[in-house]
């Protein structure tokens, strides 16, 4: 079993199930509704409670439901992973691998290459949408402006390693629920909890957390509380990194 058949396998497996290409179309669709929907909304007379910081422009608008495509991504990684042992067919895949770990690396490598660029493409189509209610808005950009292709691929960017997290926490915590969780939990409600330690603590603390990381990535200008793109995408993949090791070690010491 070579890691190329393990990639195809995994690949198999992954659209093989309806409720892959749904969720993540769901996702995508999401992702560019909203934005286009933030984007019409949008009054330069009021600004609107939507509207967001000047410097972000109709990027920040554009990506106004990345929160939203991250949960769905998010999700469907931890069903990917964690669904196999909830039907016990875990047990046939690591016969067939006896290795197991290939099966984490292959599952969270298709997995994450799959929704990075799925996600950037509908953060391409939220931004062009919006475009078209923003023409003679003074927040207009063009996607040949300075920083609009970077953050519109680093909302793909973090959204694919949102799902790749979303693989490993399913199959560092081998359940479902656990998996979501774990992960909702992290991405909507230790950012608010975050905010009631120590401001010094808390400035330290918060950038570190995936959302506000993800934001870093997708923030035309850096802004106080935000950490640098290549700082925020460093953050992230160290999220995905101790999570999958964590994964990987349960994998190769513990009986699926």
């Amino acid at each position: 079993m070579t890691a190329l058949r393990v990639l195809r396998s995994e690949w198999s497996k992954f659209w093989s199930v309806r409720s892959s290409w749904i969720t993540l179309a769901l996702s995508v669709t999401v992702l560019a509704v909203i934005g286009a929907l933030a984007s019409a909304a949008y009054t330069p007379d009021t600004g609107g409670g939507n509207a967001p910081p000047l410097a972000d422009g109709a990027v920040g608008l554009a990506l106004t439901g990345t929160t939203f495509a991250a949960l769905g991504v998010g999700v469907l990684g931890v069903l990917f992973s964690a669904g196999e042992y909830s039907t016990g067919m875990i047990r046939s895949t690591l016969a067939a691998v006896p290795k197991r770990l290939p099966v984490l690396w292959s599952k969270s490598l298709v997995y994450g290459v799959v929704a990075t660029v799925v996600t950037a493409a509908g953060a391409l189509a939220a931004f062009q949408l919006g475009g078209l209610t923003l023409k003679d808005a003074d927040i207009a950009l063009s996607l040949g402006d300075e920083g609009v292709p970077r953050a519109l691929a680093g909302a793909g960017i973090y959204l694919g390693l949102v799902g790749m997290w979303g693989v490993a926490l399913g199959a560092l915590l081998r359940s479902i629920a656990g998996g979501i969780a774990a992960l909702t939990g992290t991405l909507l409600i230790v950012p608010g909890l975050a905010s009631l330690l120590p401001d010094s603590v808390a400035d330290a603390l918060t950038p570190l957390l995936p959302s506000k990381a993800g934001e870093a990535l997708t923030a035309l200008e850096h802004s106080a509380g935000l950490l640098s793109p290549d700082a925020g995408l460093a953050a992230l993949v160290g999220w995905v990194a101790v999570t999958l090791a964590a994964a990987g070690l349960r994998l190769t010491r513990t009986d699926a």
